[in-house]
């Protein structure tokens, strides 16, 4: 598969915060089921309306039943705008690399529900994909290189925050985006 260009990385980081900002708004509007219990961060991702190529993506690498499954998880949650920076063909190649994939999705994925309040005294957290993120609260919150935009949407199984950025583990950015370091 041919290495994905810098402006590509910038692409994905900037669909993410979009997306994730529909999804805080829905949440924060209550657009819950009708029997007002909370919803799991799959549903919460779907109804929001900003994540169509997060929750393609979820499926393209068949992580759907994990992130509905009991968790709880921290979602990191990029938005369809990240998404959009992304060159299609490149999107395409990575939505078709179940491997790559799967690793960038699940970077984005931290065990257990960490709320906005406990993110902001770590330095690190390691995710499902087995490397650690870093945090930085200097400038705002950032994970890795990304702008948290919203915070705390709980879920049924855990909580999402908004980020403005894909971030993406080491061994992938070096394979798709060679010039790019977290």
């Amino acid at each position: 598969m041919k290495p994905l260009k810098n402006t590509t990385l910038t692409s994905i980081v900037a669909a993410f915060a979009i997306g994730a900002s529909t999804l805080a708004s829905a949440a924060h509007h209550g657009e819950m089921r009708a029997d007002k219990k909370a919803i799991d961060i799959v549903d919460t991702a779907i109804a929001a309306g900003s994540f169509n190529t997060l929750v393609t993506a979820v499926k393209a690498a068949n992580l759907v039943d994990t992130l509905k499954g009991d968790g709880p998880f921290t979602v990191f949650a990029p938005t369809d705008e990240a998404f959009a920076k992304i060159p299609a063909d490149e999107l395409q190649a990575l939505l078709k690399d179940k491997e790559a994939l799967i690793k960038v999705l699940t970077y984005h994925v931290v065990p257990g529900k960490v709320m906005a309040n406990d993110v902001t005294k770590m330095n690190s957290a390691k995710t499902v994909q087995g490397q650690s993120v870093k945090i930085s609260t200097a400038d705002g919150v950032r994970i890795d290189n990304a702008k948290v935009l919203k915070t705390d949407i709980e879920t049924s199984n855990g909580v999402i925050h908004v980020i403005d950025t894909v971030i993406l583990p080491k061994e992938t950015t070096s394979y798709y985006w060679p010039e790019y370091v977290n």
